[in-house]
């Protein structure tokens, strides 16, 4: 089969290749999945350059997320899952097979099912976004009633958080850097998008809700003082991305606000609380209530312009098309 591969850590150009390898077979509690589309996340990058490294068996195939149709399981899966349509999550976890490859072997509960109303666009959108943006939600409780405040309402994860949290019941107030981030943003329903430069930005969440009940960031330490302007008691403020440098967190200020803070990182994160993500995401899209991001496709010859789009902070999602 065709595959991106590499075989030690480093530039994309340096270490990444499209070579023709064997095709895997399942395993036991395992499904072999014919892909379609595999979407790129920051994380592949920086696994594959070193900056996050995993050890590599032998080769790695990238990527975790994708979508197509399962054809062929492992012992102990209902052979009625062949010819069903899934996405994938952590598709390349601790795994040699990743998504960039014309099949992929993945456990079986981490090749969900996807309705056939969703494209194969939002499929590939999925994975580790929507399930960062599930965790930042709900690992406090329901969103029902909630007010919530999302940092990054252009990016992949501030997209799903808050078309998960509309969705769930939530009233969403997210923060972006210009007019076309914003709009990106109120297509995807939140209530109120406020420019973070602004000077009066905390003023302007303020006027939507005295108090936020969960504010998912991926900056804390650029954020944080916009945060501790609308937390309170009951807030939760969740983490989910680390910065450049490590944030020096003003803790008289948040003990002032006794806010709860909580770090994610979705490879720790138990295997209950993604199995309720998983479900619940394939709800949301179900019923129409998820988009994909605008989408920017490349051949899987050209797998190393695709990453080094995604590390160069391409606007919407990077998928690679896989013949």
């Amino acid at each position: 089969m065709r595959a991106a591969v590499y075989e030690r850590h480093g530039a994309a150009a340096d270490v990444l290749r499209v070579d023709d390898i064997d095709r895997p077979e399942p395993g036991p509690g395992e499904v072999r999945v014919r892909m379609e589309l595999s979407g790129i996340n920051p994380t592949d990058w920086k696994s594959r350059s070193g900056a996050t490294p995993r050890p590599v068996d032998v080769f790695q195939v990238p990527h975790h997320d994708g979508t197509g149709v399962i054809d062929a399981v492992g012992e102990g899966v209902n052979a009625s899952r062949v010819g069903q349509r899934v996405w994938t999550f952590l598709a390349a976890a601790g795994r040699r097979w990743g998504t960039a490859a014309q099949w992929s072997v993945v456990p079986a509960r981490q090749a969900v099912p996807l309705a056939d109303s969703a494209s194969a666009e939002l499929g590939a959108c999925l994975g580790v976004p929507a399930m960062t943006a599930h965790r930042c939600l709900f690992a406090d409780g329901p969103v029902e009633g909630k007010n919530v405040l999302v940092a990054g309402g252009a990016g992949a994860v501030g997209h799903f958080a808050i078309e998960l949290a509309k969705y769930y019941g939530a009233r969403v107030v997210t923060t972006v850097s210009g007019p076309q981030k914003a709009e990106l943003a109120r297509s995807a329903g939140a209530d109120l998008v406020v420019n973070y430069r602004d000077a009066d930005a905390a003023d302007q969440v303020r006027a939507f809700a005295p108090q936020m009940d969960r504010i998912v960031e991926l900056a804390l330490g650029a954020n944080i003082d916009l945060d501790l302007a609308v937390s309170g008691p009951q807030t939760h403020l969740v983490d989910y991305a680390a910065e450049p440098a490590d944030p020096v967190l003003p803790v008289r200020r948040c003990m002032n606000a006794n806010v709860t803070l909580r770090f994610i990182l979705l490879y720790g994160v138990p295997a209950a609380a993604l199995d309720r993500a998983a479900a619940d995401i394939s709800a949301a899209a179900a019923a129409g209530a998820l988009s994909p991001l605008p989408i920017t496709r490349y051949p899987l010859d050209e797998v190393v312009a695709a990453q080094q789009a995604v590390e160069s902070n391409a606007v919407g999602k990077v998928v690679v098309e896989i013949p």
